[in-house]
């Protein structure tokens, strides 16, 4: 792998690496990321306010006649299953995408998987019904819970910028 970024020639100072990033601060810093990586694109991000429901970055092409709407997940570990809440079942629009970030504990560049949002809206519904369906330990049946789940083992959409459509 060609490191671009430089992550290889960094000294992360031992007391630093063992310092543990908040949930918030990992989720601000997957915004940054994201707003970065779409301006390193060509296309004009802006992230918004915190009281912006369900958007954390609004993007549009370099002569804004199209835009859309994104929602950023961050998981500082490397992974391919990111926390949801119930609402995204019914949050979705052909321009509301989801930019799900690994941070990879910052020891390579960032993993993004552009997802549009009625794909995670049908995931999180049919798996999760699939989950209450099936018995847990023992046979017991689970109750249902707000936490939803999105995965993307296949990473099909890993760096599926072009699904953004700008």
């Amino acid at each position: 792998m060609i490191d671009l970024w430089g992550y290889n020639d960094c000294m992360i100072d031992p007391a630093q690496e063992k310092r543990k990033l908040t949930g918030v601060q990992s989720g601000v810093a997957g915004e940054y990321y994201v707003a970065a990586e779409l301006s390193a694109r060509g296309y004009t991000a802006s992230i918004t306010l915190r009281n912006t429901r369900g958007i954390d970055i609004v993007c549009s092409n370099a002569d804004a006649s199209k835009s859309v709407a994104i929602q950023v997940k961050t998981r500082r570990q490397k992974a391919r299953t990111w926390m949801l809440d119930q609402k995204v079942e019914d949050y979705y629009a052909d321009n509301l995408f989801y930019v799900f970030v690994t941070l990879n504990d910052l020891k390579q560049p960032p993993d993004y998987f552009i997802v549009p949002s009625i794909v995670v809206a049908k995931y999180v519904k049919t798996t999760h019904q699939e989950w209450l369906d099936t018995p847990g330990r023992g046979g017991i049946k689970h109750n249902d819970t707000s936490v939803r789940k999105f995965r993307d083992a296949d990473e099909q959409y890993m760096g599926r910028w072009d699904l953004l459509g700008l």
